[in-house]
């Protein structure tokens, strides 16, 4: 199943990547069969972060919800965040990043 994590910062996200980005990462590096791709987003480029977006591949939406409840940034910030089903367009071709 795919689905995509889109996540909204709060005000305290700054200081929670800040201290926290080294063990996120090292997350995510840890569950790339699962967390496909995933990255911060921003409203220009170099401005600051305004929330993030995952794409899972994962057997189920309630591991989809296990996996991103357990990384240390939702574990110091509970941030809101909307899980969908996401249909990729063209899925025979493979994305080149």
């Amino acid at each position: 199943m795919r689905l995509v994590a889109i996540f909204e910062d709060t005000l305290r996200m700054p200081a929670v990547r800040a201290e926290l980005e080294p063990a996120h990462i090292a997350y995510l590096a840890s569950h790339t069969s699962e967390i496909v791709i995933a990255g911060g987003l921003r409203e220009a480029p170099g401005a600051a972060y305004v929330g993030g977006l995952w794409v899972l591949e994962v057997a189920s939406k309630e591991r989809a919800v296990r996996l991103i409840e357990d990384d240390p940034f939702f574990k110091a910030e509970p941030r809101p965040y909307r899980l969908l089903v996401w249909g990729k367009a063209l899925p025979e071709l493979k994305a080149v990043l």
